[in-house]
């Protein structure tokens, strides 16, 4: 019988709470003791009573090692901010909890970027976009196509997942355009930043290009497609401007 201490992914449950959490062990000893060394969320483990689940083996080697990080990112990356979850942090990626808490640090000790006046932000962002863009890299170093192509899948994973946008009730999203509406007002800025000939080149520039649904081969502008797809159920990713 191999005794030989191991390498797992595991999931700790509690008893009272639906709280969860994924991680990976190497032990020091064959079924040594272990339920997890959370940080930030500790207090969970004091309060409740925590059960271990293991969910993949793995042998007590570098590539061993390797192999329980991947699927442990597998398993934290589409859960990483639900509400039960107690994992802060995926791969280098920290949860919108985390990011906030961060945030709001900075912004309370004007540390970072937050101790930047709006002219310095300002002046550093475009020397950033200037040398992205003379350099080919981020999204210079991609075609029209890949930025496209990019754009899409993104659309239909957030959508599939339920994510960004698609996490939001009609309610909220009507209340996030309301905020920000008044927001571009406030600060004249975006649409509301622009004179009333400036408004309506821009409308008449974009009912002038044409797009195609590429299942039906329907053309009309971009607007137009998609509310005829929304009403005949296509997805409005498939579509194609046409030059």
């Amino acid at each position: 019988m191999n005794n030989h201490p191991r390498v797992y992914t595991y999931k700790i449950t509690f008893e009272e709470v639906p709280y969860y959490y994924y991680g990976v062990h190497i032990e020091k000893k064959y079924e040594e003791y272990y339920m997890g060394s959370p940080y930030t969320n500790k207090w969970c483990w004091n309060f409740y009573t925590p059960k271990k689940q293991l969910l993949e083996i793995f042998d007590n080697t570098d590539e061993g090692y390797i192999k329980a990080q991947e699927v442990e990112k597998r398993l934290i990356k589409p859960v990483l901010n639900d509400k039960w979850c107690l994992n802060e942090n995926c791969g280098g990626k920290v949860s919108r909890k985390i990011s906030r808490q961060t945030g709001e640090r900075y912004k309370k000790f004007g540390i970072g970027v937050c101790g930047m006046s709006y002219e310095q932000r300002r002046k550093n962002g475009l020397k950033s976009f200037s040398w992205q863009k003379e350099n080919s890299v981020g999204i210079f170093g991609i075609s029209k196509e890949q930025r496209i192509e990019n754009s899409r899948k993104s659309g239909i994973k957030t959508r599939d997942l339920k994510i960004g946008v698609h996490a939001l009730t009609s309610e909220e999203k009507s209340e996030v355009g309301r905020k920000g509406g008044l927001k571009c007002k406030e600060n004249k800025s975006g649409v509301c930043g622009m004179s009333k000939e400036q408004r309506q080149q821009n409308v008449k520039k974009t009912n002038s290009q044409k797009w195609m649904c590429t299942e039906t081969g329907f053309i009309t502008n971009s607007g137009s497609l998609s509310r005829y797809q929304q009403k005949r159920g296509i997805d409005t990713s498939k579509r194609v401007r046409l030059e």
